[in-house]
């Protein structure tokens, strides 16, 4: 791992800590990550769990970081030396990766001496409000595709590697069939996916020599991009070569023009022309409000190459989310600060279902008063002790949302779904003034 990952930080962390380590401030401390309601999403999927736990295991800072450090004559002598000798040593508790999580309630929970609670803060919303955000809008598109087949198109206008493969990742555990993200499939086992680009057909003397070329070279992965000139020309010249060559065609791509009126067009043709299995994909600015219309007007489109409104959650492109101490020396920790009050103390979720087997509420309660919960310890003392292969993070997701209640899967809900707090942390609240 690369030891630069230990800089990834605001500089304010390390002013802290260095204060913590010199006035002996390194008792046990709480943290808690959560969510504040955005209005925009009834829920969220959490993920970047495996990812954050891998930083957190490897945390380290290596010989050019403390003097990095020690050159901007910011730190003394004492602190760098507890940076060369620095491992997380703490306890995390987390929620699964593909559980879904509501506002205000906490998902992430560490548990470690004051300064390294403190330095590991910025990394840790770092690596966990992307994942998220696409998971989450990616899962709003799976819930709406029906039947259809949902890839992730967006690397290219990702914001830096890092984005491109997270949501690639992200994707593909909220439901995508896949990704056209190369370096992700590798890594991650996802499948693969692509066509052509208006490039390769532009480079061609005609439409029909590009197609046939691609057909010949690829004849299992026969899907052309027939709009590079003209959308119903482009059809009838995929569907001409695909019977002179006597290849099945698999599909075409539509990628910009009036869907709603090209795709039935198309379809038309190729049922006509005996297609009947070729299936249409559309690019070109989808996102989970384009699928739901054109589905809902019965427009015939099987896939969709889901790409810049994924993997920058344009609708909802931050999290309003925080890393917030709540306990330190066993005290519980708070802030009353106008709309941004935070409640005390190391905290769980109790998942609560209806008689029909549906979301129903969460109850978060003080974790002494219930241990057991939606929380999971995933590490202890700084060793990862939770891992789960991307199936299973993908069957969570689809068991999970296909129990959501239909107000909570409306695209634009009325208003946010909070958690009910639990009489003990509730009482707490209100003795410390923080409740009414």
């Amino acid at each position: 791992m690369d030891l630069k990952i230990s800089l990834l930080s605001d500089l304010y962390e390390f002013t802290m800590a260095q204060i913590y380590v010199e006035e002996g401030m390194e008792e046990e401390a709480v943290f808690e990550f959560f969510v504040r309601p955005d209005g925009k999403r009834a829920y969220y999927v959490m993920a970047g769990t495996q990812e954050l736990l891998e930083v957190l295991e490897n945390f380290r800072f290596g010989e050019d970081e403390v003097a990095y450090l020690e050159r901007s004559g910011e730190f003394s002598q004492k602190f760098l030396d507890y940076l060369k000798n620095f491992r997380f040593d703490g306890d995390v508790w987390a929620l699964k990766e593909g559980e879904i999580f509501l506002g205000d309630e906490p998902v992430v929970s560490v548990r470690a001496s004051l300064p390294k609670a403190q330095l590991i803060e910025t990394i840790l919303i770092n690596t966990l409000q992307h994942p998220i955000l696409v998971a989450t809008k990616a899962a709003r598109c799976v819930r709406v595709a029906r039947r259809s087949v949902l890839v992730d198109f967006g690397l290219r206008r990702a914001h830096g590697k890092d984005a491109g493969m997270r949501a690639a990742r992200s994707a593909y555990l909220a439901g995508f069939a896949g990704t056209s993200n190369v370096l992700a499939g590798k890594e991650y086992g996802i499948p693969i996916f692509g066509t052509m680009a208006h490039s390769f057909v532009m480079a061609h003397e005609s439409e029909e020599e590009a197609f046939e070329r691609f057909m010949r070279r690829y004849p299992n992965n026969s899907i052309l991009l027939v709009d590079t000139y003209d959308t119903i020309e482009g059809t009838k010249k995929a569907i001409e070569v695909s019977k002179r060559l006597g290849i099945p065609l698999r599909g075409v791509r539509l990628d910009s023009g009036d869907i709603q009126s090209l795709a039935p067009k198309v379809r038309q043709m190729l049922d006509g022309a005996g297609l009947e299995e070729a299936l249409i994909l559309v690019s070109g600015g989808v996102d989970e409000y384009m699928i739901a219309d054109l589905l809902s007007k019965n427009v015939p489109i099987d896939a969709w190459g889901v790409g810049t409104k994924l993997v920058v959650s344009e609708d909802l492109p931050s999290l309003d989310c925080a890393y917030k101490l709540v306990e330190y020396k066993g005290k519980p920790r708070f802030k009353k600060s106008r709309g941004k009050v935070t409640l005390p103390a190391q905290k769980q979720i109790k998942r609560v279902w209806d008689e029909s087997g549906f979301f129903k509420e969460d109850v978060v309660e003080m974790m002494e008063a219930m241990p057991e919960g939606l929380l999971r310890k995933v590490m202890q003392k700084g060793k990862i002790c939770y891992q789960d292969s991307l199936d299973q993070i993908r069957e969570r997701v689809a068991k999970r949302v296909s129990r959501l209640p239909s107000d909570m899967l409306a695209l634009q809900p009325a208003k946010p779904t909070l958690p009910r707090l639990g009489p003990k942390l509730k009482s707490l609240a209100k003795e410390l003034g923080i409740l009414g």
